[in-house]
Formats: structure tokens, C-alpha cells, sequence
């Protein structure tokens, strides 16, 4: 058990070097020097992002200061995604640090949620805890529990404080005896479209412990080739997890704060002949 803590210990300290560089189209004069910091993966863009806006808002005109939203190769960043999953799903492919473009007009209204403040990332995380809980243990554990928890919780993720937020979370991954998850809160991501969720249980209906690959062969059927092997890269917090890997363990130790598996299933390289 204390080997899958510091399982936990590690996700949660990883960290994505990350450039940040204004839209040429928001500044009137010269081009303001890049940022450079490192992200925290198990987080979001608006609670580590002050800085960034600081930064650049005092070279943006008044006339062109609205949101302030990010970009990546023409690729509009959604906030309420994990700073890790929207690095996994778009550049885990590219060199470091991960090269992000701010711009503060042109809102792209059909990609993104607005975000007036960090009051809006805590509803909308909260709102995801609940609904991995209602389909772990029917939401039971997290109605349960009294608002101070809820806080607690989410003041954790937002100063990164590992022993705060798992003193109250280690409550909801709890699935001993009886109280075993009913099912498995993840979802697939492809860059190409919407993510896929579907009912899943963490035990078969002959009582065996189902795995990542039972997840994909029964989800995904169509990307499996015919010599058994899966056509895309399976990733998750940056690495390709073992198929045969328990899903139940997956969800108890490698889920993000918001209790999901956000896993994404990407093209794999092609190979060039030679």
C-alpha cells in the first residue's frame, strides 16, 4: 500500500514545461519575451495562469482586452480539461516545453466554456466529483459528506497540497467489501472528436477483475486490429499503461482529483520506409 501511495505521490507531482507567448494579433507594438513555467498536470489552466495574465494584459490595448483564453497550433485549450489530458491529447507527440499561445480577443464561443473566475472551476470540478461518485457508489459517499469536505477538497487541488486533499478523497476511492465501485468513472479522448463514456463494472458478470484492455475491446471494438493488437497509443498521465493492468486498481490510483480516468487513444507514428 505504500507503494501505490507514492504511485499517487508521483502523478500528482507531475509537472509540463510550458511556454507561453501572446498572439502577435493582440499587441499593438513589439512582441513581449515568452513565460516559462512548469504546469501542474493535475490541474487547471485558470488557477495557475495569473501570472501569464499579468504578464501580457499590460501590452494588450483596452479596445482588445476581453477572456483571456489559450491555443495550441490552432487548437482552442479547454479549461475544465486537466492541464496533463490536454498536454497528452495535442503535444505529447512534440519536443518540450509544450509552446502555448494567449490571446484575449476573438472568444471562440463554439469551443469554449467562459470562465469568469476561479469560483467557476471549483462548481465544475465539484459537479465531476459528484458524478464519479454517483457512478462508484451511487453518490453515497460525497452526499455524505459535509461541505467543510467539499472545501477541503478542493482547496487541496488548488494549492497542490497532496496530504490535504487526500485526507478527504481517500474516501471516495474507497471500494472495500461490499462497497466495491458499482462502475468505473473514465472517459476516452481522441483529438479528433468528443470524448466516450459508457457504463462499465469493475468485476465481469463471471466475477473476474476486469482490465484496461476488456475496457477497450468492449468500448472501442473497432480499433483493434486483427492480430489482437489495439491500433492506437493508450495514454494516461503521459505513459502507455499495461493493458492487462486491473481497472479497478487504475481507478483507486491513477485517476485525476476529479475522480475520472481521462484516458486518450491516439494515432500511433507512422513508420517510414526506407
Amino acid at each position: 500500500m505504500a507503494e501505490d501511495r507514492e504511485i499517487m505521490r508521483e502523478i500528482w507531482e507531475g509537472r509540463i514545461p510550458v511556454c507561453f507567448s501572446i498572439s502577435p494579433d493582440d499587441v499593438e507594438s513589439e512582441q513581449p519575451e515568452s513565460v516559462y513555467l512548469m504546469m501542474p498536470r493535475l490541474s487547471y489552466f485558470p488557477l495557475v495562469t495569473d501570472k501569464i495574465q499579468k504578464h501580457f494584459v499590460k501590452y494588450v490595448s483596452s479596445e482588445k482586452q476581453g477572456e483571456m483564453w489559450l491555443e495550441y497550433e490552432g487548437q482552442p485549450l479547454k479549461w475544465h480539461y486537466p492541464i496533463g489530458l490536454l498536454f497528452d491529447l495535442f503535444a505529447c507527440k512534440d519536443i518540450l516545453p509544450w509552446c502555448v499561445t494567449v490571446h484575449f480577443q476573438c472568444f471562440p464561443e463554439e469551443d469554449l466554456l467562459h470562465c469568469s473566475s476561479k469560483d467557476v472551476v471549483e462548481s465544475h470540478f465539484i459537479s465531476t466529483v459528484k458524478e464519479a461518485d454517483t457512478l462508484k457508489h451511487r453518490g453515497q459517499v460525497i452526499n455524505s459528506m459535509q461541505k467543510r469536505d467539499h472545501k477541503q477538497l478542493w482547496s487541496g487541488l488548488l494549492h497542490e497540497k497532496f496530504d490535504q486533499f487526500w485526507s478527504v478523497n481517500k474516501k471516495l476511492m474507497e471500494s472495500a467489501g461490499e462497497d466495491m465501485f458499482k462502475s468505473i468513472p473514465y472517459r476516452f479522448y481522441m483529438p479528433e472528436r468528443c470524448y466516450i463514456q459508457q457504463i462499465f463494472r469493475p468485476v465481469s458478470t463471471e466475477g473476474n477483475n476486469q482490465t484496461l484492455r476488456d475496457l477497450l475491446m468492449q468500448v472501442v471494438p473497432n480499433m483493434w486490429n486483427e492480430d489482437k493488437t489495439f491500433s492506437r497509443r493508450v495514454v494516461l498521465h503521459g505513459v502507455e499503461p499495461c493493458l492487462d493492468t486491473p481497472l479497478l486498481w487504475m481507478s483507486e490510483h491513477l485517476s485525476y482529483p476529479d475522480n475520472y480516468l481521462h484516458i486518450c487513444l491516439l494515432d500511433r507514428p507512422k513508420v517510414e520506409k526506407g
